[in-house]
């Protein structure tokens, strides 16, 4: 069973391009924007029902993956260059974070195709990421929940 789960795991990885598989940077300048610790905001905690899970991920066309991807991306970019983004993040830290953001969009932009059913989960789940600033009210704490669940999607992607 474990060998299944190896190769299907590796088939997967072989469908995605190298150039997918690196997000490091843009998961660097985001663990440096935390401002406040984690453990302090533990009441806010949300389950924004991230729709893929590891053990759901299969492998999909290569095509698919680098919509989804470039989707994502893109949805983040969004959320942080939104009005109402938390002011107590160093603005030098946050142009950091949209730089590597928005070169990663653009050679994301040279292979992407259209993908409109991924599309829709996707923009559903910042949907209610969005929801969920506004009801908090763009709070330092809400922002934090947020950072840690971009975090856990791009340790997903």
């Amino acid at each position: 069973v474990a060998n299944i789960c190896l190769l299907a795991a590796g088939m997967m990885l072989c469908s995605i391009p190298a150039c997918l598989l690196d997000n490091k940077e843009i998961f660097i300048h985001l663990r440096q924007m935390k401002t406040i610790p984690s453990q302090s905001c533990l009441e806010h905690r949300h389950d924004f029902r991230f729709p893929w899970r590891r053990e759901n991920i299969t492998p999909i066309p290569m095509t698919q993956s680098t919509c989804y991807h470039q989707q994502m991306l893109q949805q983040i970019f969004n959320l942080f260059t939104t009005e109402n983004r938390c002011a107590a993040w160093n603005s030098t830290l946050l142009d950091r974070l949209l730089s590597s953001l928005g070169q990663r969009l653009e050679q994301l932009e040279e292979v992407t195709v259209d993908c409109p059913d991924l599309g829709i989960d996707v923009q559903k789940y910042f949907q209610g990421i969005h929801l969920y600033l506004k009801e908090k009210e763009y709070s330092s704490c809400a922002w934090e929940v947020v950072r840690v669940e971009i975090e856990k999607c791009l340790s997903l992607m």
